[in-house]
């Protein structure tokens, strides 16, 4: 039996795109989140940064007492956890971020791309999302093994939680894009590590700003990194998202994310 001679008719269900036309925008965009987790998930040393460290830390912090933490009463898996979970934030929104952008920029990457279908817009989304996916598996991996651990966030401040992360992430990757956009990709290495572990010494990220001696506990509440830091501990160990550290985190992101416009260059 003969095969079925094909019709010179178009079905009315085949695709109407033409051969050789760029993808639908949200198709380039999600191949480009695609491509920048792969990135940053394939990379040893970012992987090292924004999940292996963390995961130390946090048990370090919880089952030993080489820092002495004046916790309110709360467990203190109970109010490590929130502080860790800050920190992976900043590790990816900023600091990974920061890196793989001024390394990009510096290969000519971004002005490729730019020039490209996927366009300036699409590639910024694109390392937003990225930011974002990567960071639910940071939250996946860190949380398990809190539970583990024993932890027990407050179950109102989950969804306040998801807000903190949020915000937190805009004010850093605006931070990353700023320094990535105007600085060499070797400054911005140093720079990015630098700023990483004066923030978590000194910044309110694992320490609340009021236990830092004298001055620092003025100015931590001030920085991003201890207003995430309170609102992380606010959300999961009281339930809700204090005020003022929404307000320091929009406010840093307004100023940085108008920075970052001003004087990112792309090449």
């Amino acid at each position: 039996m003969s095969a079925p001679e094909a019709s010179s008719t178009p079905s009315p269900h085949a695709a109407t795109t033409r051969p050789g036309a760029p993808a639908a925008p949200w198709r380039r965009v999600a191949a480009q989140t695609v491509f920048e987790t792969r990135m940053i998930l394939r990379n040893g040393e970012q992987l090292l940064i924004t999940v292996i460290l963390p995961v130390l830390l946090l048990v370090g912090l919880v089952r030993t007492s080489l820092i002495d933490l004046d916790t309110g009463g709360a467990d203190r898996v109970d109010f490590v956890t929130p502080g860790v979970l800050a920190l992976a934030v900043m590790s990816t929104a900023f600091t990974s971020q920061s890196i793989a952008t001024a390394f990009d920029r510096r290969n000519g990457v971004l002005r490729l791309l730019s020039t490209t279908p996927l366009g300036r817009g699409g590639l910024l989304a694109g390392k937003v999302l990225g930011v974002l996916v990567v960071e639910l598996v940071q939250v996946v991996v860190i949380g398990g093994v809190a539970l583990a651990l024993g932890w027990q966030p407050h179950p109102a401040g989950l969804a306040p939680a998801l807000l903190a992360v949020l915000l937190g992430t805009a004010a850093f990757t605006s931070l990353a894009l700023l320094l990535a956009g105007t600085l060499r990709a070797e400054g911005v290495l140093a720079v990015a590590n630098l700023v990483l572990v004066l923030l978590t010494v000194a910044g309110g990220v694992l320490v609340p700003a009021e236990q830092l001696p004298g001055a620092l506990a003025h100015v931590a509440v001030l920085l991003p990194s201890g207003a995430l830091g309170e609102a992380m501990r606010g959300a999961l160990v009281d339930g809700a998202v204090p005020a003022f550290s929404v307000v320091v985190l929009l406010g840093w992101t307004a100023a940085l994310g108008w920075g970052a416009g001003k004087l990112f260059r792309w090449h």
